[in-house]
């Protein structure tokens, strides 16, 4: 075998087993084909040469001392645990890294002979950076404690690496500027030796042993803290440190950036407080109603009319202009003069139901045992809104027939269905009403008992109606309740109460009445007033409950003469001071009168200009400044067209108006424009 390299040795006075417990490291050779030798850190080696073998400094033993061994070479050393040969703690290099539990010793300091050290390519694995004077510094790679092939059992190497000349590096500058000042402040040289602590034991959870930095003794410096041996947890800490920094930079930055922004929109002034500013002198476009805003003059009122009433479209026409605060007629055109009102009568009849009825009435509809077993009698109370189609009625509040039906349903079967109208008498259709007026929408034989205003279609407000509304109501019922049918019948006095249902209150009802103009509705109404006053339920019974409680009320109906109670016959004839004078009644701006209270609902009961009810569609073009000030009940009938309200002028007064147009010019088109102009008019006045 050719001769063996030199390989360092540990000082024979420490055993081998010293070397046996130190980390140890794997230097990496330039080529892969070439073996790699591991090391006990203790003993770092600068670059071999060829004039010279490498040499091994003394190291000093750990405190507690470690076995004998054999050094790096197997040649067997001593220490202070014993002779070589395996005293007690002695031990082999079979395995040369680190042992669990076992003291490690300490480093030792390497001395180089020449400029130049061993160049090792740095793997992936962890490094350990050893400073070396007056040369590069070498990189040892750490790896897991294992054998390399070429060792024996005795720890002796097979055959030593190819020894190859490093390729001179120039050394950094500050480690040569430092080595000189080392080599200035040097005595005689001398070997000498300085404790340094041994590096921690590695975590049991990682195999891998710890990096640690060799620094050069130097005579007369201080010795080297133990924090200078590195381990994982430092850069850890650093980086904690750095996020540290980072973050309180982050901080100041952003409360460097809020000064700024202070400063920059007006600092601390910014959010100071001031006395709240003098509020804005603001001269509102819309005025309260009040009883102080200035009243209009008849002269400025008849100005502000004079076209609009003049137009031809109107023919025959009768109006009436009041100021309700004051009571003040501000204009008059044959406003005593009797004239057909249509739908507008139904002021008096909404007025007549307020003054006489409590508005929290309602109308019940009952079901009540027959005089045989499983037969029922439906007893028509008066409500003709109930609704068949729950979701669909036009009637706001209304009751349902599924709710009666399933009230009797729960007292036991039914097998026979009678209902009894006997609550109205007379007529079921008015004077001069004509059939055609069924299958146009316009009305339907007045009846106690039927469902939606006896509509075919419930929701559809001006469809078709069924000419036998009572009829249709019951067969409905019995159909639901699983009876073959239902026939007019009586029911028996004091017979049980099986099921009920009421309507809405009357005041709802008064308003519904006035929004849609119904006509069933409103002779439902009159003959509630009719049967309150003690006069039949009937139309003549109506009208004269209707007259009488307005006539009690201070209202003159002389000149009136009418023939139902929703307007619907062309005969009937009133003047239009008397719906002006029912009209400023409830618009009084003070409760002194014991008729306004009673009477405010119908004000509120009027349509909308433009809005609501049967003015929604209406007030385009030149009487667009009347839409939402104007609340009026509409009238029409073949010829016949009026509107009678109430409207807010510029200045916050309320007036109250009653137009009545007799002509033949297009209704829809011509006539009924033409009277909303008239009461844009009043709007626009101002008239004092």
């Amino acid at each position: 075998m050719p001769d063996e390299p030199q390989w360092p040795t540990e000082d024979d006075d420490a055993g081998s087993a010293a070397a046996a417990s130190q980390p140890t490291v794997q230097v990496n050779r330039p080529s892969v084909d070439q073996p790699t030798m591991r090391f006990p850190l203790a003993a770092v080696l600068s670059a071999p040469s060829t004039q010279e073998p490498l040499r091994s400094s003394p190291v000093r033993s750990t405190p507690n001392g470690v076995g004998a061994g054999h050094s790096a070479s197997g040649v067997p050393t001593t220490g202070s645990g014993g002779p070589s040969g395996g005293s007690a703690g002695g031990k082999s290099h079979g395995a040369i890294g680190p042992e669990v539990g076992q003291p490690r010793a300490t480093p030792v300091r390497i001395e180089p002979k020449n400029d130049q050290t061993r160049v090792v390519p740095r793997p992936e694995q962890r490094t350990t950076e050893l400073s070396v004077p007056n040369a590069k510094t070498a990189r040892v790679d750490q790896l897991p404690n294992s054998e390399p092939s070429w060792f024996d059992q005795t720890g002796r190497p097979d055959q030593p690496p190819e020894q190859r000349r490093p390729r001179p590096e120039q050394p950094r500058p500050e480690q040569t500027k430092r080595v000189d000042q080392l080599q200035r402040r040097e005595q005689p040289r001398q070997e000498q030796q300085r404790p340094v602590a041994p590096p921690p034991s590695p975590p049991p959870a990682r195999q891998e042993p710890q990096p640690v930095r060799q620094e050069l003794p130097v005579t007369g410096y201080e010795e080297e803290p133990e924090d200078r041996l590195a381990t994982d947890d430092e850069p850890r800490k650093g980086r904690k440190s750095l996020v540290v920094v980072l973050s309180l930079l982050v901080v100041a930055a952003l409360a460097g950036a809020t000064i700024y922004a202070v400063k920059e929109f007006g600092g601390t002034k910014a959010i100071e407080t001031r006395p709240p500013a003098a509020p804005a002198n603001v001269q509102p476009l819309v005025k309260a109603v009040t009883a102080g805003a200035p009243a209009p003059t008849p002269a400025g009122v008849k100005q502000a009319l004079t076209g609009p009433a003049g137009n031809s479209v109107l023919g025959t026409l009768t109006g009436s202009v009041i100021d309700p605060a004051s009571g003040t007629a501000l204009w008059q055109q044959g406003d005593t003069t009797p004239a057909t009102p249509a739908s507008s009568l139904k002021i008096l009849t909404a007025a007549a139901a307020l003054l006489s009825l409590e508005k929290t009435d309602q109308l019940s509809t009952k079901v009540v045992q027959g005089a045989e077993p499983g037969t029922v009698v439906i007893v028509g109370g008066g409500d003709p809104t109930i609704s068949g189609a729950p979701g669909r009625s036009v009637y706001p509040g209304a009751a349902t027939l599924d709710d009666l039906v399933g009230q009797v349903k729960a007292k036991g079967p039914v097998t026979k269905v009678l209902f009894d109208l006997s609550r109205y008498t007379g007529e079921a259709l008015g004077p001069q009403w004509e059939t055609a007026d069924i299958a146009g929408g316009s009305v339907a034989p007045i009846v106690p008992f039927m469902l939606d205003g006896g509509r075919v279609d419930q929701s559809n407000v001006n469809g078709a109606r069924t000419g036998s509304p009572g009829q249709a109501a019951a067969d409905a019922f019995a159909q639901r309740i699983g009876a073959p049918g239902a026939t007019a019948g009586a029911a028996p006095a004091g017979a049980q109460v099986l099921g009920e249902i009421k309507s809405a209150p009357i005041e709802q009802l008064v308003d519904n009445m006035m929004q849609i103009s119904d006509n069933v509705l409103t002779e439902a109404i009159a003959r509630e007033i009719a049967i309150k006053t003690g006069n039949e339920a009937s139309f003549a019974g109506g009208v004269k409950a209707v007259r009488d409680v307005l006539t009690k009320n201070g209202f003159d109906l002389a000149t009136a003469n009418f023939v139902d109670g929703s307007g619907l016959s062309a005969t009937n004839k009133i003047p239009a001071k008397l719906l002006t004078d029912v009209l400023t009644a409830a618009a009084k701006p003070t409760l002194d009168d014991a008729r306004t209270a009673k009477l405010r609902p119908l004000l509120t009961a009027l349509p909308v200009a433009g809005g609501s009810g049967t003015l929604a569609g209406r007030y385009g073009g030149t009487a667009a400044p009347g839409k939402g000030w104007v609340r009026a009940k509409t009238g029409t009938l073949t010829g016949v067209n009026a509107l009678a309200g109430m409207v807010v002028d510029v200045d916050g007064r309320v007036l109250v108006f009653s137009f009545m147009s007799a002509s033949s010019r297009d209704p829809e088109k011509e006539v009924r424009p033409a009277l909303d102009v008239m009461a844009a008019a009043l709007r626009g006045c101002g008239c004092s």
